[in-house]
């Protein structure tokens, strides 16, 4: 009979997180520092346990209007069919139709947080996407649908108390728009997560929430699909400005 046991290997990958995330918090006084090093604990998560056709990075967004999201704590986006990923003086700008998910990453969960994360996502989502028929053998497929970008929070720890109680449900349900946060991990207490059939969020505890929240994330991928095959020369046209 086999050593290895699946359940140890799920409660491992959650411990490496949240202990990374505390030594984070404990080692670093620079709140910047700090806020950098909590960034890479996610994007490296995402990065090692995703799919290769997906990539996590921290990055800005652009779309071919020329318009640019906020800076993003991690964006993951298409590695597969995105043409093009800008890079200039170790800042990474990708295109808008190659997103998937864009996250605010930071030490603690609070109000302020949340908000703040909304408007992240919202700089994300209301830039302009291309999305070109696709041709085959047989002829051309209409353009592909613009998937929904999905929008979250992720942190170390929660500043109420209980952690992911009604003071959180009232902030992720204020003023619904383009801005809703769909996932969170508070990788010290559980995760959250918004059903789209009912409207509201659910919120799981004690579940090992680093893991929960990666399998979550890759479930909706999955149902997501491929992102749309992108207008290259709507982008090009800025080369004669």
């Amino acid at each position: 009979m086999s050593d290895w046991s699946l359940s140890r290997l799920l409660t491992g990958l959650h411990n490496d997180i949240q202990q990374r995330l505390q030594e984070a918090r404990e080692c670093f006084a620079h709140p910047t520092t700090k806020g950098d090093a909590s960034e890479r604990v996610w994007v490296e998560l995402l990065d090692k346990y995703l799919p290769k056709r997906y990539q996590a990075a921290t990055a800005h967004v652009v779309d071919s209007d020329g318009s640019f999201s906020d800076q993003i704590d991690v964006v993951v986006f298409d590695r597969q069919y995105s043409p093009f990923i800008f890079t200039k003086e170790g800042q990474l700008i990708i295109p808008a139709e190659s997103v998937y998910a864009v996250f605010e990453a930071k030490q603690t969960m609070n109000a302020e947080l949340v908000r703040y994360a909304r408007k992240k996502v919202a700089s994300v989502r209301r830039l302009h996407r291309t999305s070109l028929p696709i041709p085959h053998a047989g002829g051309t497929y209409p353009a592909k649908p613009l998937i929904p970008i999905l929008g979250g929070v992720l942190t170390f720890e929660s500043e109420w108390s209980p952690p992911l109680g009604n003071a959180l449900d009232a902030v992720l349900r204020e003023d619904p728009a383009d801005d809703r946060l769909q996932l969170g991990c508070v990788a010290a207490h559980g995760t959250f997560s918004f059903n789209k059939d009912t409207g509201g969020y659910s919120y799981e505890q004690d579940c090992k929430p680093a893991t929960a929240f990666l399998f979550n994330l890759i479930s909706r991928l999955q149902f997501s699909g491929t992102v749309p095959m992108i207008d290259v020369q709507a982008y090009g046209r800025w080369l004669k400005q």
